[in-house]
């Protein structure tokens, strides 16, 4: 059954409870059952991926993002707090199958090393949500005013950093728990990396390099044998 989406007075009601705290005394009742806090939470991240998904297939902002990044010299990802794991996700596929993609994590590499040498070239992949963090918003207006491309991941329009946006992918990011939902973010790393990864010059040649030198570094477990031999294997 398909789940219905959200009314506009829901969205606008939800986009008032910025802080988790906020969100918890509305959304979770302690006299519910676990039945019913997980039926609602599937429904909500249910209907945000639909509404986010819908949305980006009609804008076409992503495959734009990833024509953005397949440009760039350099691309730098970044973004605070819980946004710095969707950083690292995307920067862990994304420099599978490109050169010269960076994490701004502030202590391998800090926004300062990154401020001293922008060029036109160079495009900066940030993630900013709710409660916006200040830091990341100055690191990319600094960034754009040094002259590099500047591609925001948000979950608002009217996000800070949207007006100055080269490229701007809206998420949305309603939710039944405390946490606004992570899961449409995630989804939209998964979809701009594949769009990028699909256009990207020798892609293929570097994910066998990668296979190769993982296979020598013996990087991943072996794990069980699968198939016809293995079952062999077991009933001899």
């Amino acid at each position: 059954m398909p789940v219905p989406p959200a009314t506009d007075d829901e969205d606008a009601h939800d986009r008032t409870l910025v802080s988790p705290g906020e969100r918890y005394g509305e959304r979770i009742r302690t006299n519910v059952s676990a039945e019913a806090l997980q039926a609602r939470v599937i429904e909500a991240e249910t209907r945000s991926l639909a509404q986010t998904f819908d949305e980006l297939s009609r804008t076409g902002d992503v495959p734009r993002a990833a024509t953005l990044i397949l440009g760039a010299r350099r691309r730098y990802i970044g973004g605070q707090g819980k946004a710095a794991a969707y950083a690292e996700l995307l920067g862990a596929d994304l420099s599978a199958t490109l050169s010269n993609v960076f994490l701004v994590d502030g202590r391998a590499l800090t926004p300062l090393t990154v401020l001293t040498d922008v060029r036109a070239s160079d495009v900066l992949v940030v993630f900013s949500m709710r409660r916006y963090r200040e830091d990341t918003v100055r690191f990319g207006e600094l960034f754009r005013e040094a002259g590099g491309q500047l591609l925001v991941i948000t979950d608002s329009a009217d996000a800070p950093l949207a007006s100055i946006a080269s490229a701007l992918i809206r998420v949305h990011t309603g939710s039944a728990s405390y946490a606004d939902s992570p899961t449409s973010v995630a989804a939209v790393c998964h979809l701009l990396s594949t769009l990028t990864t699909a256009s990207a010059k020798g892609a293929r040649r570097r994910l066998a390099v990668r296979d190769r030198f993982g296979s020598d570094l013996s990087l991943y477990h072996p794990g069980p044998l699968t198939g016809p031999v293995a079952g062999a294997e077991r009933q001899g």
